[in-house]
């Protein structure tokens, strides 16, 4: 296919990061910004963020991108439904990015904003519960918790881990070690001198009414009554590929590196925001750090155009 204009930038990820920085970018009603966006990742699985500003009641991850698209387009960012496979540099030093049908795109700038995928099993009954009575981020909802019964399915140590975390929160918890996987004899210790159930066992089911978790079927036929879950099982699909594709330094869990103030990568004119960062992953902070890199794609940008022209 025909490559398409050069854009000013391109936003690979239309998340909760990829969104907030095309709106922050829109606005300054200087720039051509394409999102490309290929319609998975964390916030399409959240049924309800209950820690964000003005949203007491939550707000589920799909309602927030369809807003956030929304508000993009109504300040002249374009959209593109593909998934990016390939990045390099041409000789020009744009940005050239290869979609799964082999559509090309060009870009002046880039922000990767292509975040994580949490591991974890097909279960029946878990995908309805996730973010309504099941999560992931203690920091984002520990507070759902307080006080209720609740049952926390993981591998190994990620498990053992984020049990004795949450013991300070939940009325009475219980860790399910659905992989089988070893814990460390410290995490061993510490799980039974808090006095936390293990069990070694696979999980069949999730049982739900409502979307709200009820119980957990073990293999066994064995059922675990409880109010709340969480999931912790290590191994997330860090999508960082485009980034070690164009050089970028990596963490060594596959977590893109970036400048603490401007978010720029360590390679120029590229930058990554929201999970595929290093931070803590809260939908607020993505929001931060979306905003944030498209403030200083608008400075880098702006000093180019002046530079052009002198």
């Amino acid at each position: 296919m025909m490559d398409s204009d050069v854009k000013d930038c391109i936003i690979v990820g239309g998340g909760i990061a990829g969104l907030q920085a095309a709106i922050q970018l829109g606005r300054y009603s200087a720039y051509d910004v394409l999102v490309i966006d290929r319609g998975t990742g964390r916030s399409t699985i959240c049924k309800s963020y209950r820690n964000i500003l003005g949203w007491p009641d939550g707000v589920s991850g799909d309602e927030l991108r369809q807003r956030g698209r929304k508000q993009a387009e109504a300040v002249g960012v374009t959209f593109a439904a593909d998934d990016i496979r390939k990045a390099e540099r041409d000789e020009a030093k744009y940005f050239v990015l290869t979609g799964k049908d082999g559509t090309r795109y060009r870009a002046k700038s880039m922000l990767l904003a292509t975040g994580l995928m949490d591991r974890f099993p097909k279960l029946p009954g878990l995908m309805s519960t996730l973010g309504t009575s099941v999560f992931v981020c203690p920091d984002c909802d520990g507070y759902e918790i307080q006080d209720r019964k609740t049952v926390v399915l993981g591998s190994g140590d990620p498990g053992a881990s984020m049990a004795i975390l949450l013991s300070e929160r939940a009325k009475e918890i219980i860790y399910v070690n659905h992989e089988g996987q070893p814990a460390s004899s410290e995490n061993m210790t510490r799980l039974a001198n808090l006095g936390i159930p293990y069990i070694e066992k696979r999980v069949t089911e999730i049982q739900e009414e409502g979307g709200i978790l009820s119980a957990v079927v073990l293999e066994d036929g064995s059922i675990i009554r409880a109010e709340r879950g969480f999931i912790s099982f290590g191994g997330n699909m860090i999508y960082s590929e485009l980034a070690e594709q164009l050089g970028a330094e990596l963490e060594h869990n596959r977590h893109v590196k970036t400048d603490p103030r401007s978010k720029m990568t360590s390679v120029e004119m590229l930058w990554a925001a929201g999970d595929l960062g290093v931070h803590s992953e809260l939908t607020t902070v993505a929001m931060g750090e979306g905003a944030t890199a498209a403030i200083w794609i608008h400075k880098t940008l702006k000093k180019m155009t002046s530079q052009a022209v002198t």
